[in-house]
């Protein structure tokens, strides 16, 4: 393990994250560790707004590898505190290692296997107190009262070069009660930005790089930071790859994630979300409201099986329904057909639109596409599934305690949905599920914020 300590990128790190300057109330809220709820032993416990931008990410990735290990919900019962640092030891990890980027080659010439091999890069944070690199200080109650000063902290976060991530993960668990306790989140959010490094980070968001990953004036973390923690890249948005906007290239998900992202403010037009992550590899999402994340997740593994030919024809055709109406420009119709790869000469084309749009409206209707080209329809999902939802707010919660809520969803056999604004969980829902309805233990809708 190399010992050196590198601090010149902190305060590069430290303007990224939060700007030029740091609320004390916002810091606070972003303080805390990584703390296990009492009545749900696999559970994050948030104790303030701000930090679920890492929290829910890392708590997606412990139920994933939950969900691989047991494949069902048995594992409520079984998780003892040693299994709780393994867990926790093996989310963060995950996270951390997407952020490592191979050495750059200086020259083409060079050759990938040279590259492939050489050892992997990780960039530690820890607290340096009273002279000692390793002291416990950190976390025993008479350093706690010092360590609520913004630039306290600040002076104290050193750096650590460790190569290889056999010598990484045996960092990481020297280093496990320290994640556990206060500021332990901030230390892993300062690792993750160090290995992931300052210029590729700005140069994966297409935003106004300027902007601070936390938001200044609320402390919530930017889509970007978002996205960071999910894939490993912080892309500004969550389309799939990338769309011109007014001749601006701008990037989204490059591939499909292990864990999803379905948000609220799809419903709300502000954001569009791909099928790389509304159809993860894992069934595993992370929720987005106007205000907060929490993690929907299944064991019903169907729910992220490869689309059937209706599923795949109903996605592209809604690439070209950009306002969800279920139509499409008629002139949109040889491009739907060529994404299919269906015939699309344009003589076929034409008899089609005539077809399709008997009344010359300018429009084809998604059922009549649909029946045209995929008469037998078929889907990949059930039609019925348990769903359960985590929220890391204690006071999100309707009986005051952080526990998993569990639902029964089943998909509705009409195109057509039941909006109700007064039910955010059922609105987020629809924007993957579109037909989805879901009874709840207890009859109590549980809370997106």
């Amino acid at each position: 393990m190399t010992t050196n300590a590198t601090p010149s990128p902190l305060p590069a790190i430290r303007q990224l994250l939060w700007g030029a300057h740091i609320k004390a109330d916002i810091f606070a809220r972003w303080s805390q560790g990584f703390y296990f709820s009492k009545s749900e032993s696999s559970a994050l416990e948030q104790s303030q707004g701000g930090p679920c931008s890492i929290l829910a990410p890392v708590q997606a990735y412990i139920i994933k590898n939950l969900l691989d290990e047991y494949k069902t919900l048995a594992f409520r019962d079984q998780i003892a505190d040693k299994k709780q640092e393994s867990l926790l030891l093996n989310a963060l990890f995950e996270i951390l290692r997407k952020q490592n980027v191979s050495a750059s080659v200086t020259s083409l010439n060079e050759t990938a296997a040279a590259e492939a091999h050489a050892p992997k890069q990780f960039y530690m944070a820890y607290l340096q107190l009273d002279g000692e690199g390793g002291s416990d200080a950190a976390i025993n109650g008479e350093a706690k009262s010092t360590l609520n000063d913004v630039e306290f902290f600040h002076d104290a976060v050193r750096l650590r070069c460790i190569n290889g991530e056999d010598e990484c993960m045996q960092f990481m668990r020297e280093m496990i009660q320290r994640y556990r306790a206060q500021y332990g989140i901030l230390l892993f959010l300062y690792s993750v930005i160090a290995t992931k490094g300052l210029h590729q980070l700005k140069s994966e968001r297409s935003d106004d790089s300027s902007e601070p990953l936390i938001d200044e004036t609320y402390g919530y973390g930017s889509q970007s930071l978002i996205n960071l923690m999910i894939t490993g890249r912080a892309v500004s948005y969550v389309w799939d790859h990338e769309q011109d906007v007014g001749g601006l290239k701008l990037r989204g998900i490059d591939h499909q994630s292990d864990i999803g992202f379905i948000t609220l403010m799809e419903h709300m037009r502000y954001i569009t979300v791909g099928t790389f992550y509304k159809s993860p590899k894992h069934p595993v999402w992370v929720l987005g409201s106007e205000t907060h994340l929490t993690v929907l997740f299944s064991d019903n593994t169907a729910l992220v099986s490869a689309e059937t030919g209706c599923e795949q024809a109903r996605r592209v055709f809604k690439n070209y329904d950009k306002d969800d109406n279920n139509f499409i420009k008629a002139d949109d119709l040889q491009n739907v057909l060529a994404d299919l790869q269906l015939v699309s000469e344009t003589e076929y084309v034409n008899v089609m639109r005539r077809k399709l749009d008997s009344e010359n409206l300018g429009i084809i209707l998604l059922n009549a596409f649909m029946h045209e080209f995929y008469p037998l329809e078929e889907r990949s999902t059930p039609d019925t599934f348990q769903l359960v939802h985590y929220n890391g707010l204690a006071q999100s919660n309707y009986d005051g305690q952080v526990k998993y809520r569990i639902g029964g969803a089943i998909l509705l056999e009409s195109d057509l949905r039941a909006m109700c604004e007064s039910n955010p969980m059922l609105t987020c829902l629809q924007t993957k599920w579109p037909t989805i309805e879901v009874n709840w233990a207890d009859n109590v809708t549980p809370s997106l914020n």
